[in-house]
């Protein structure tokens, strides 16, 4: 029996377009006749189609996914300040190397103190979303990142930063994860997975801030990163609670009015575009999701069908971690320990983040036209060459400027690979592969997975590269090899194709099991729900 059929099974449970009440099979069978037609029009929308029919859906996502600018920021920033004599001045104890550095211990306690509050602040704010949705989560945390920032900024020691950007972490967890799910649910197929640029925003305005203020000797040089935090909050608020609800959102609680309504606020009028089709889409993928599992808690993500698109979701973002980001896309603190001065160590990190713009960019043009597991599969072989060369070129880098800079050059070869080929794909799979009923959870524990990898990361880069520990400096490059190799084998056997499929056809694939490379090439039957290779 197809999963279509089992559904029609449920008879007067099922729900109506109307106004929420039962229905009967006649109500249902159209339901599903106008939902088939909505899908069918949903698939065949190209890109230039879903910005001319969702405009007000990419503002909305673009406005929510705001948020992440401030953890691209304070992520970004946090390891850039360790490049700052004052701030190290401040924090730190003399050196036996000269000069002043941070306690190997306190360097990564603070340094990934955030990621730290992003795990509870996950688990914490998930069951926020599902019970109220995704602004009333944004809403509040907006609220506290507000009073957060004023312990990081009047911080006088090292254990009241850390414990600063510890809470500050709280919010950024419930960021992290809201505006992924989010911008994957009020975005049609065509224009999903297109948020992190957001986040890599966040971290060029912050390369900029600390290149500015570098050279200053007073304490205001790495204060004035922390207070321009508070630019953000106000007006995120208010854009918040101005965005539509995700429609999405409002299938899962039966409001099925209220859901027609967001996905008109969030598309224009158009003779080709109709609303209640959409919500018929939505109604009955929602009811297929309850047929294969109607639970929506964290233990359901690790039952039947859900435990490999869980399993999906958070390697694919726990990839973009071992593929070294702990080591390469954070290079100011690596490269003036390398030989280079505070100034030039800045310059470059700085232009790393205009080249991770543009990497960004041209990241949406490769999942168009090549899809996520491509994508994935090519940068991380690329990735894997820039690490090898690195770690070749660190040996006579010790003591020849010019290979310095090669090696620099290959650090500028990876972090524009992992923005143009893996972060933004990670982002864009993260956001479609879980069911639409355990999203936010799924999400949550992809970043938390993201969260705990970045944490054991940063510890041993810490140590890797500081003069007072293991000193391995650009030789590090050799140990993100072997996992930057572990995740791209995972990524061949594993990651299926995903793109241009809507949310039911991937539920009926990982319902019947289609293994990962045959996603791109299966059939799903509009109706009864079959599936056959192309």
């Amino acid at each position: 029996m197809s999963i279509e059929e089992k559904s029609v099974d449920v008879g007067d449970a099922i729900p109506t377009l109307d106004d929420g009440a039962p229905g009967n099979q006649s109500q249902w069978g159209e339901v599903v006749q106008n939902a088939i037609k909505a899908e069918r029009f949903e698939k065949s929308m190209s890109l230039w189609d879903g910005l001319r029919l969702y405009p007000k859906a990419v503002f909305w996502s673009m406005a929510v996914s705001m948020t992440l600018v401030m953890e691209g920021f304070d992520t970004n920033m946090m390891g850039n300040m360790l490049a700052l004599p004052s701030f190290r001045q401040r924090y730190g104890r003399v050196s036996a190397s000269g000069g002043y550095q941070l306690d190997p211990a306190w360097q990564s306690a603070v340094g990934y103190a955030p990621a730290i509050g992003n795990i509870i602040g996950i688990f914490v704010f998930s069951w926020m979303q599902q019970q109220y949705g995704y602004r009333r989560t944004m809403q509040l945390n907006l609220i506290l990142i507000t009073g957060f920032i004023f312990i990081v900024f009047f911080a006088n020691s090292i254990q009241v930063l850390f414990v600063g950007e510890l809470l500050c972490g709280l919010p950024w967890g419930a960021f992290s994860s809201s505006a992924v799910s989010y911008a994957s649910e009020v975005t049609p197929v065509p224009l999903r997975g297109f948020v992190s640029l957001c986040w890599i925003m966040g971290q060029f305005i912050s390369s900029g801030t600390i290149y500015a203020t570098h050279n200053w000797t007073s304490d205001l040089s790495y204060k004035l990163p922390f207070a321009l935090q508070w630019i953000w909050p106000l007006p995120l608020f208010i854009l918040v609670t101005l965005a539509p609800e995700s429609p999405w959102f409002l299938i899962r609680q039966k409001r099925y009015d209220e859901a027609e309504k967001s996905i008109r606020q969030l598309s224009v009028e158009d003779e080709t575009l109709d609303a209640k089709q959409t919500v018929a889409m939505m109604i009955r993928t929602n009811q297929q999701e309850e047929e294969i599992n109607a639970g929506t808690s964290y233990w359901d993500c690790f039952k039947g069908a859900d435990l490999r698109r869980t399993e999906i979701a958070c390697v694919a973002w726990a990839s973009t971690v071992l593929v070294g980001s702990s080591f390469a896309n954070h290079p100011a603190y690596f490269l003036e320990q390398a030989g280079f001065s505070t100034s030039d160590a800045l310059q470059l990190d700085l232009g790393l983040r205009a080249l991770a713009f543009v990497g960004t960019l041209v990241s949406w043009v490769n999942m168009t036209l090549f899809g996520r597991r491509k994508t994935m599969l090519v940068g991380e072989l690329v990735l894997a060459t820039s690490l090898l060369l690195t770690g070749i070129l660190s040996v006579p880098g010790d003591h020849n400027q010019n290979a310095a800079w090669a090696e620099s050059a290959m650090i500028f070869v990876w972090v524009f690979t992992w923005d143009a080929a893996v972060t933004t794909t990670a982002y864009a799979i993260v956001g479609e592969v879980p069911s639409t009923r355990l999203r936010g959870k799924t999400v949550g524990l992809a970043r938390n997975l993201y969260n705990v990898a970045g944490l054991v990361g940063g510890i041993i880069n810490t140590y890797s590269v500081n003069p007072d520990a293991w000193n391995w400096k650009g030789r590090a490059a050799f140990f993100w090899l072997g996992s930057c190799l572990l995740a791209m084998s995972w990524a061949y056997f594993r990651l299926p194709e995903c793109k241009g499929r809507t949310f039911r056809e991937i539920d009926i694939m990982f319902a019947r099991k289609v293994p990962a490379r045959k996603f791109e090439r299966t059939l799903v039957e509009e109706e009864g729900g079959e599936v056959r290779e192309a």
